[in-house]
């Protein structure tokens, strides 16, 4: 069982940075995705960005602003977000897709995540 563990969220202004960072508590191979989904008051859960086997995804709202990393060794995974939008405030969750060889931006497939961290865009 792996368990996913989120950090470094918290109120920044607007332009401002922050990095998320998601630990887990077992080695993810790095062919499996990990990703990054975020909900906003009253919206859905979406698809922020994701990381497979080094190659990187992104949503076309954060793309450009957001950087999505992997530490293998760590079994670490990192959002640095720079230029922050008051738009951008959500609950963060890391996600992992254990078994899957694909990234998807729907929810289904991901079957691990972490318990949210809230990061808020005062403008």
């Amino acid at each position: 069982q792996v368990q996913l563990v989120e950090s470094g969220g918290g109120l920044v202004q607007a332009g401002g940075s922050l990095r998320l960072s998601c630990v887990a508590s077992g080695r993810i191979l790095s062919t499996y995705p990990m990703g990054w989904f975020r909900r906003a008051p009253g919206k859905e859960r979406e698809f922020v960005a994701a990381i497979r086997g080094g190659i990187t995804f992104y949503s076309d709202t954060v793309k450009g602003r957001f950087t999505i990393s992997r530490d293998n060794a760590k079994n670490t995974m990192y959002l640095q977000m720079n230029s922050l939008k008051p738009e951008d405030t959500a609950v963060y969750y890391c996600a992992a897709a254990l078994g899957s060889s694909y990234v998807s931006v729907s929810t289904t497939p991901w079957n691990y995540w972490g318990q949210g961290t809230q990061v808020t865009v005062s403008s």
